[in-house]
């Protein structure tokens, strides 16, 4: 059971607890050397027993980000396009669902060897197959350096994007293998993860990749187009010292690390001086990702495939306290909103916003305007050609209320998973609302294994149509909204980011 062959080569991995895992098994060649910023390459196969049972490589990224655990960095690397696969140790009786993770962390940190994302208790609980995938990050994963392609040297768009496709082709391949269904995969994600299930959508080599998809919390409009991402280019050219003659050699040859830290001073140039606009992200290149996928999945040019997509009451208190990249603040929404191009629209927002411009009006503003905004433009778009359904989760553990966090964003990332008995599930509810976490819990896996074996959520989660809007509020107990927060959502209408200038 420990030794599966793929197509590639026989990977061992680890048994534990009722649990089999395979770890960092390549979806792709390392993208190193002539491979830098080119799309993925197929894997070199191996001949003997490959192990899988230790996590490689996180994605370039900064040391903080990619830490796993209390004062436990994981070394990053662009030899970094791994996956991890988790099943239930008794063999399945009919091919499992296939549960597929995309991290988040703003395309710019995070790891797939986090203990939370391993996916033990959820595919135990829900007799599913889990998989998570690292995808490159930032300077190597989502800035468009095409425009200084050579003949000798030429760089490609999207990268991040193309690795999650060829991360599910593998899917494809191989996890029949391991007892999954190819046949039944659910392309599941978070935060920026969550845009990249959104991008996925409107991505046409991922047709037939994925059959149903979950987005939490998704930064849903986060996508350049081809001219700002050439603009954002550049502008990490200059932070890297190159002139745009010598960018193909620069690119080429600079130590990866030197590029990493150019490109993050550029990104936090943007969110300083634009404030909810957000440069590292996929580019409407008209090629890999032809149309903006907001206004794909609104015109029926993306997966009709059915979709779960909802957000957290409460997604901006978290940046607030850790991380000034949301705009949160009176002065940053104020330059955000003026930005819109609509000269009416922040005495139209402000008024649906009692207690405005008090902090907490503000920070709740600035969570709508990232995450759920955007959320009902999907919800919108692909409710009109595909099963779509509604959430907003409003529970949060007492501890997290006194601290002013409330259901913030990431929360819901603990029940899902099954984390409510692990260590961050009990500091969470140490001052209380055990019982009311593990109802939450057992909520979002429910419906989500749900979704995943059968394509739709429980019968108590009605579809969302723009006719009622219907809306799952994950609290304790559970209820159904229809048009929750109307008020907000009709001031927030029609409102685009411009592109980033």
């Amino acid at each position: 059971m420990l030794d599966i062959t793929t197509a590639d080569g026989v990977v061992r991995g680890i048994g534990r607890r009722r649990i089999l895992q395979w770890r960092s098994i390549p979806y792709a060649a390392p993208p190193v050397g002539e491979l830098r910023f080119r799309a993925p390459q197929p894997v070199a196969p191996w001949s003997g027993v490959r192990a899988a049972t230790e996590y490689g490589f996180a994605a370039m990224q900064s040391r903080d980000g990619a830490r796993i655990g209390p004062g436990k960095p994981q070394p990053t690397s662009e030899d970094c396009l791994t996956l991890n696969v988790t099943a239930p140790a008794e063999p399945a009786t009919v091919p499992r669902p296939v549960m597929v993770f995309v991290h988040g962390g703003g395309y710019v940190l995070g790891t797939s060897a986090l203990r939370l994302y391993s996916g033990g208790r959820l595919a135990l609980r829900g007799d599913v197959v889990v998989v998570s995938l690292n995808y490159r990050l930032g300077a190597f994963g989502y800035v468009d350096f095409s425009e200084f392609s050579t003949s000798a040297r030429p760089f490609d768009s999207n990268l991040g994007l193309r690795d999650q496709v060829a991360a599910l082709q593998w899917v494809q391949r191989n996890i029949a293998a391991f007892g999954g269904d190819p046949n039944n995969v659910t392309v599941f994600g978070e935060s920026a993860g969550a845009n990249a299930v959104v991008s996925l959508l409107a991505t046409p080599a991922a047709a037939g990749l994925f059959h149903r998809a979950i987005a939490q919390s998704a930064p849903a409009d986060w996508a350049m187009s081809a001219t700002a991402g050439r603009v954002f280019a550049r502008r990490c050219l200059e932070k890297l010292g190159a002139a745009p003659a010598d960018a193909a050699e620069a690119l080429n040859t600079a130590p990866a690390n030197e590029i990493r830290k150019a490109v993050d001073r550029a990104i936090g140039a943007v969110l300083w001086q634009q404030p909810g606009s957000f440069p590292a992200a996929p580019v409407v290149d008209g090629d890999f990702l032809p149309m903006n996928p907001i206004e794909a999945i609104a015109t029926g040019n993306a997966h009709a495939v059915p979709l779960i997509i909802g957000t957290n009451r409460n997604e901006a208190t978290l940046f607030k306290r850790f991380d000034r990249s949301l705009p949160t603040t009176p002065g940053q929404l104020h330059v955000a909103l003026s930005r819109c191009g609509d000269p009416e629209l922040e005495k139209r927002v402000v008024a649906a916003y009692p207690g405005y411009p008090a902090r907490a009006a503000a920070v709740r503003m600035g969570g709508d305007f990232v995450f759920w905004r955007p959320t009902i433009e999907v919800l919108e778009g692909h409710s009109r050609h595909a099963p779509t359904y509604a959430y907003r989760l409003d529970y949060a553990p007492r501890a997290l209320r006194l601290a002013g966090f409330g259901a913030t964003h990431a929360l819901d990332l603990v029940p899902v998973f099954g984390g409510v008995d692990s260590a961050i599930g009990r500091g969470m509810t140490a001052a209380g609302g055990y019982r009311d976490f593990l109802a939450v819990q057992r909520e979002f896996q429910d419906n989500w294994l749900s979704f995943a074996w059968k394509g739709q959520p429980l019968a108590s989660w009605p579809q969302y149509t723009e006719q009622r809007r219907s809306t799952r509020i994950i609290d304790s107990p559970a209820r159904v909204e229809v048009d929750p927060d109307r008020a907000k959502r009709l001031a927030w209408q029609g409102v685009r980011v411009p592109d980033l200038v």
